[in-house]
């Protein structure tokens, strides 16, 4: 996969990590977007490091999907821990 597709894969990743942690983030939707495409590749970069599975070259391979959307999830929470509370 290139540069472009794992920005997609950020963007879509991103998006299904707000769904499951819905509330208000303190950067918007830009924040969110932008945390998405780096859980993108966080997750991709854990998921070669720690489970010693290589980077898949096709789009729609599960495991990928997995490894974005949960390095999505993980920068979220961070970052709501840091910057902000999602309920106010």
């Amino acid at each position: 996969m290139g540069i472009i597709s794992w920005i997609v894969l950020g963007l879509l990743a991103g998006a299904v990590a707000k769904i499951l942690l819905p509330g208000r983030d303190p950067g918007g939707l830009v924040g969110t977007t932008l945390i998405g495409i780096a859980g993108a590749f966080v997750g991709g970069w854990l998921s070669t490091r720690l489970l010693d599975r290589p980077i898949s070259t096709d789009f729609y391979d599960g495991a990928t999907w997995v490894a974005a959307i949960g390095g999505s999830l993980v920068l979220l929470i961070a970052y709501r821990l840091l910057f902000g509370h999602s309920r106010r």
